[in-house]
């Protein structure tokens, strides 16, 4: 099992929520400080502020890109990536256009994967890629983790976190099982608990992004 200090570097302390305000970004990145979190998840427009935050810390800043939908061009989402990165962004997760991928566009696919995870290269920034498993069948999952397999982001990502379900544990399994030790999976949405989050490290997951991160720590506690 992983320790607890281990289990904390894995969470991308997460704040995705369309209200959220300044004072808000500051518990996040203060909460981040004290779990030693690997990273505070955000949207695009608090990356400055929250870099600020963090500064003389190892915490990353995660942007999201075309974040929840996905359904922005791919101009559009490489502009978002590029101010990010400007901005201090350490880490971006970007949603896949999930209708092309449901038409079986995988040329698209592939060009939008391989150009934002070359910014994100060119830049020396981690690139997550976000499927929304939720909306897609097995095979698509299958074949949007071969792409990735062979684009190589850092990572690849269950959910956003606000699509119909969050991660599940067998999607988990089934992408790593594609990707190996080539790619990392990471898995979002819906994570509350220790139990769960125990289960996604041990089907391959791992990034864990949560806002439950202290729930799960605590949970992680009792089973000491």
């Amino acid at each position: 099992m992983v320790t607890r200090k281990e289990l904390a570097k894995m969470f991308d302390h997460t704040l995705l929520k369309p209200y959220a305000t300044k004072e808000d970004f500051i518990k996040l990145c203060n909460e981040a400080k004290e779990l030693e979190a690997a990273m505070v998840a955000i949207n695009s427009v608090a990356v400055k502020f929250c870099k600020q935050q963090l500064e003389g810390t190892d915490i990353h800043v995660g942007a999201a890109i075309s974040f929840p939908l996905g359904q922005t061009t791919l101009d559009i989402k490489l502009t978002e990536t590029k101010q990010a990165i400007e901005d201090g962004a350490d880490e971006i997760d970007y949603v896949i256009n999930i209708g092309k991928a449901r038409m079986h566009d995988w040329d698209y696919i592939k060009k939008e994967m391989e150009s934002i995870v070359s910014i994100c290269k060119e830049n020396n920034v981690i690139s997550k890629v976000i499927f929304e498993n939720c909306y897609l069948e097995k095979d698509e999952i299958r074949q949007l983790a071969m792409i990735a397999k062979e684009v190589q982001p850092d990572y690849i990502k269950t959910s956003t976190g606000f699509g119909i379900s969050g991660a599940m544990v067998e999607d988990v399994k089934l992408m790593k099982s594609v990707v190996g030790d080539s790619v990392k999976v990471k898995a979002a949405g819906g994570i509350r608990d220790w139990q769960l989050c125990k289960k996604m490290i041990e089907a391959g997951a791992q990034r864990i992004g949560t806002s439950s991160s202290f729930a799960i720590l605590e949970g992680y506690d009792k089973e000491l």
